[in-house]
């Protein structure tokens, strides 16, 4: 018998602040032994994610490009800042950012479940780091 969810209604926390920036959403469902489980689902509704199509959207009419042009446009800069950093290279992009490599080294770490002690092996990690330009627009949107 497959588990059967029911979403009930959203409740708040007291904090005011809180409340106008977060929705908490419990949601009641049966698991496949037919026990009662409640979830807790918490949604951030001020913040949004601006996912591929969308700026590729922004793009376009920014651009005044057609779409397919625009995506083929992003999908070549993708391409090109990953092609540098695979070469270890260095992306600076004045007045937005820099994107670089960087070595992390290996470390022991535990897992959460067990509390067993676990190596985690080195590997290399992408960072970018804001531009004085994109940092103060950021900034002033206060």
């Amino acid at each position: 018998m497959p588990a059967k969810t029911t979403v009930l209604r959203p409740t708040y926390p007291q904090n005011i602040d809180f409340i106008n920036k977060m929705a908490i959403f419990i949601t009641k469902t049966l698991d496949k032994s037919n026990k009662m489980l409640y979830i807790c689902t918490i949604k951030n509704q001020k913040s949004k994610t601006m996912n591929k199509a969308e700026l590729i959207d922004a793009i376009a009419s920014g651009a005044k490009l057609t779409k397919a042009d625009a995506a083929k446009a992003l999908d070549a800069t993708i391409e090109a800042i990953n092609k540098a950093l695979k070469k270890g290279d260095r992306v600076q992009l004045i007045g937005f950012g820099s994107f670089s490599v960087t070595k992390r080294s290996a470390r022991t770490g535990r897992n959460p479940q067990t509390g067993k002690e676990i190596k985690i092996p080195a590997k290399k990690v992408v960072k970018f780091k804001a531009g004085a330009e994109l940092a103060n627009s950021v900034n002033k949107g206060k």
